[in-house]
C-alpha cells in the first residue's frame, strides 16, 4: 500500500514531488484511510494535514468533502488546490446568493463536477438547498474531511455547535452507508478526543498520533508580571527587541482597555507597523490583513483568536500572548502560528494572577447562559406554543449559545432546515406548489404546512425541486432558517435543573483546563521541560519526548549534537534513519542512534552524548555487547565534544572511502 501512496502522490503532484517526499506519518494516515477506515489524525500545526487528505480524495477516485471553520482558511485551502490543477468548488457567505444557488443548481444538474467541496459546519447544518442539491451526488461522494476535527467537541474550547450536527447530517444525506471519514487537529486532549470518537464511531486502532507533536524549534517562555502595568511595560519592549521581525501578539478583547485596537493604536504611535485582527471584521477585511501580514508591509497584529487555525504564514517568527489561553490546548495551537518554516521562533506568554481570575469570570463563566437567559430565549424563540416553529439561527447570537441547551435536553428537536416564507418565490409553473403557495396570505411556510396538512421536509423539497427546473424564481436567496419543534410551552423545572448541571459541569471543566495550564506556567524551568509538559499532556509517548530538535531531513532528535550529526550526513547525501528498530534476535531489540544503509552495507552510528554517567555507562556496555557479537565492524562511534563537527566530517569520510573502495 505504501507504494501505491508514493506512486499516487508522482502521479496526482508532479511538481510537488519533486520538491519533497510524504512524511511517514502522511503516509501512515492516506493507508488507513485508503483501506476504508474512519480515521483522526493528530498532527503538528505545519505537519502536512492538508496533503493527506488531498492525496487521499484523489486517491478514492471521487468527490471529496471537506468540513471547514473560516471562510480565509476555506479560500486559502482551495487556492492551493487549485494551483495544482483540480476542481474546487467553495460555499460560503462570500459567495453572492444568486451565485449560489446557480452553482449548486449546476452541481445538482451534474453541470458542475468538483474533485473537493468546501463547506463549514454551519453550512451543513441550516442549508436545505445545499443538502438536497448534494444528495443527487451522494454516490459519488468517496471521502468526507473534518478539518480541525477538535470543535467538535463540546469540552473543547473551540468547540462549535453545529460541528456536533454533522452526524445528522451524514445520517440524512447517507442513511448508513457513510462515506469514509477522516478528522484532522492538531492539539486535543483524551476527554475531548473520546468525544470524537464516539460521534463518529472511530475506533481506537483508527485514532493516529503523530509522535513529532512537540514544537522544538519554538522556544517557550513564560513570564509572570505582578500588574498589568509591568505586562504593558514588557510588551513594548519585547516588541522593540523584535522589531525587524514579524510579530503575533494574542489578545482576547477586541475593544476597550487594552484590547486589539488600542494597542494597535498605542503601536503605530510608537513607530510599530501595526494591525489588528477580530471576528467583527468582514472577510474581505481580515484577508487583506492576512495579506499585509504575509508581505511584510505589516509586521505587527493585535489578534484575537480569530487569528488561528490553519492560517499558513511560513515566517511568523514571534508569538506573544498578552492574556492568559483558556487551555493548554488554545495555548499550543496559537503558538503553532510561529515557525511554519521550521526555522527558530520564540512564544512568550505575559500573564498575572489577575489575568487568571479574569479569564475565568469574564471569559469563560461569561461564555454560558444563565437561567434568566435560557428561559428568556425559550420564549423567544417559541412564544410558548407548542409544534412547528421557524428560527433564524444567524440573527440572534443569544439563541446561537441557548440552542445546544435546547437539543440536548430535547426541549427543541430540528425536523428540518429551509427557509421561513413561501413570498420569495415568483413565476411558479408547477400547479401543485401554485395551490399551497395561494393558500395562505401571509406564505408562512408554518401556516402552509398546518392548513394542507403537509409535511414541512416534503414541501421544501417542492420548492427545491421547481427552483432547480425553472419552474418557479427567486425573487431574493433563501433566507438561513431552522424549522424546529417546541416540546414545551413552560420549561418544566427537571428541564432547568438538567441544563445548569450541564452547564456547571462544562464550566467547571473549562475552569480545570485553566488552572492546569496556569500550574504548568507557574512551574516554569525552561523551554524544553514546558514542551516535554504539554507533550505529556498531549499524549506523546514518554519516550518521544525528548525528539524535539528539527533535522534538514525533517526528522526530530534528541540532541544538538544529533542534529549536527544528522544534517552532515544528510548534506553527504548519505542515507539514514534515526533510531530505526534493530531487532537482534526474536525478542531483543536495541535502537542505534543512526542506520545507515549504502551500497548493500549497514552501518550503526551511536553518538555517545553523556559517557562518565554512571547509569548511561552501563546502558551503553551492554548496547556495546549486542554490536560486538551480532554486527561486529558495522559500528560508528562519536563523542559529545567541542569538536564534534570535525569528528563528524572524518568519520563521513572514512565512510565515503569504504563504500567508494567496495
Amino acid at each position: 500500500m505504501m507504494d501505491t501512496i508514493n506512486e499516487n502522490f508522482k502521479k496526482f503532484f508532479p511538481k510537488l514531488s519533486k520538491q519533497f517526499e510524504l512524511k511517514p506519518f502522511q503516509k501512515q494516515v492516506a493507508e488507513n484511510v485508503l483501506n476504508g477506515n474512519n480515521t483522526v489524525a493528530i498532527m503538528q500545526t505545519g505537519g502536512g494535514k492538508s496533503l493527506i487528505y488531498w492525496l487521499s480524495g484523489l486517491s478514492l477516485k471521487g468527490i471529496t468533502i471537506v468540513v471547514s471553520p473560516l471562510i480565509a482558511l476555506i479560500d486559502e485551502q482551495a487556492s492551493k488546490i487549485e494551483e495544482q490543477g483540480y476542481s474546487v468548488f467553495t460555499i460560503h457567505s462570500g459567495l453572492p446568493g444568486d451565485k449560489q444557488i446557480s452553482e449548486l443548481t449546476k452541481l445538482y444538474r451534474e453541470e458542475l463536477n468538483p474533485d473537493f467541496i468546501f463547506v463549514s459546519p454551519e453550512r451543513i447544518a441550516t442549508d436545505g438547498f445545499f443538502q438536497y442539491c448534494l444528495n443527487t451526488r451522494r454516490d459519488e461522494i468517496k471521502l468526507f474531511v473534518i478539518d480541525e476535527v477538535h470543535c467538535v467537541s463540546q469540552w473543547g474550547f473551540d468547540f462549535r455547535p453545529f460541528y456536533k450536527r454533522i452526524p445528522d447530517f451524514l445520517n440524512a444525506t447517507f442513511n448508513d452507508n457513510w462515506p469514509t471519514l477522516l478528522g484532522l487537529t492538531a492539539t486535543i486532549n483524551p476527554k475531548e478526543l473520546l468525544d470524537i470518537s464516539r460521534e463518529f464511531k472511530i475506533k481506537d486502532s483508527n485514532v493516529l498520533k503523530d509522535e513529532m507533536l512537540v514544537r522544538g524549534e519554538i522556544e517557550l517562555v513564560a513570564d509572570k508580571q505582578t500588574d498589568e502595568n509591568k505586562k504593558e511595560e514588557r510588551l513594548w519592549q519585547l516588541l522593540k527587541i523584535h522589531k525587524d521581525e514579524k510579530v503575533l501578539v494574542y489578545l482576547y478583547r477586541k475593544y476597550h482597555k487594552r484590547g486589539t485596537e488600542e494597542l494597535m493604536k498605542k503601536a503605530k504611535e510608537k513607530g510599530f507597523k501595526a494591525m489588528n485582527f477580530h471576528g467583527d471584521m468582514s472577510g474581505v477585511e481580515r484577508q487583506q490583513i492576512i495579506y499585509e501580514f504575509k508581505a511584510g508591509n505589516v509586521n505587527v497584529i493585535f489578534a484575537t483568536n480569530a487569528f488561528g487555525m490553519g492560517i499558513d504564514i511560513p515566517d511568523i517568527r514571534v508569538v506573544i500572548h498578552f492574556m492568559i489561553p483558556e487551555s493548554v490546548e488554545q495555548y499550543y495551537q496559537e503558538i503553532g502560528r510561529a515557525a511554519r518554516d521550521g526555522k527558530a521562533s520564540r512564544a512568550i506568554i505575559l500573564y498575572s494572577n489577575k489575568n487568571i481570575q479574569v479569564r475565568k469570570s469574564h471569559f469563560i463563566d461569561k461564555s454560558f447562559p444563565s437561567t434568566d437567559t435560557i428561559k428568556r430565549v425559550h420564549k423567544k424563540i417559541t412564544n410558548h406554543k407548542l409544534g412547528l416553529v421557524t428560527m433564524a439561527y444567524f440573527d440572534d447570537e443569544e439563541v446561537q449559545n441557548c440552542l445546544p441547551y435546547f437539543l440536548n435536553s430535547c426541549v427543541l428537536s430540528i425536523k428540518a432546515k429551509g427557509f421561513s416564507r413561501l413570498r420569495i418565490l415568483t413565476d411558479i409553473k408547477d400547479p401543485i406548489l401554485k395551490s399551497y403557495f395561494d393558500s395562505t396570505k401571509t406564505k408562512n411556510i408554518i401556516t402552509t404546512i398546518e392548513k394542507n396538512k403537509f409535511q414541512v421536509q416534503d414541501l421544501i423539497d417542492l420548492v427545491y425541486i421547481n427552483i432547480i427546473s425553472g419552474n418557479a424564481r427567486l425573487t431574493k436567496k433563501f433566507d438561513k432558517c431552522l424549522i424546529v419543534e417546541n416540546h414545551y410551552e413552560e420549561l418544566p423545572e427537571y428541564i432547568i435543573e438538567k441544563i445548569e448541571n450541564d452547564i456547571a459541569e462544562k464550566k467547571s471543566y473549562k475552569h480545570d483546563l485553566l488552572n492546569y495550564l496556569a500550574y504548568l506556567l507557574d512551574d516554569y524551568f525552561g523551554s524544553k521541560q514546558l514542551h516535554q509538559e504539554i507533550g505529556l499532556y498531549l499524549g506523546v509517548p514518554k519516550f518521544m519526548l525528548n525528539k524535539i530538535y528539527k533535522t534538514q531531513k525533517g526528522d526530530f532528535v534528541r540532541s544538538k549534537s544529533e542534529v549536527i550529526i544528522a544534517n552532515m550526513l544528510y548534506t553527504a547525501k548519505i542515507k539514514y534513519e534515526y533510531e530505526e528498530d534493530l531487532c537482534y534476535t526474536k525478542h531483543d531489540h536495541i535502537l542505534p542512534d543512526f542506520t545507515i544503509k549504502e551500497n548493500g552495507e549497514i552501518f550503526y552510528w551511536e553518538h555517545l552524548g553523556m559517557i562518565g554517567a554512571e547509569y548511561y555507562d552501563k546502558s551503553w556496555l551492554e548496547k556495546m555487547d549486542v554490536y560486538e557479537k551480532y554486527y561486529p565492524d558495522q559500528l560508528i562511534r562519536t563523542y559529545e565534544s567541542a569538536v564534534l563537527v570535525e569528528s563528524v566530517k572524518n568519520e563521513i569520510e572514512k565512510l565515503k572511502r569504504h563504500i567508494t573502495l567496495r
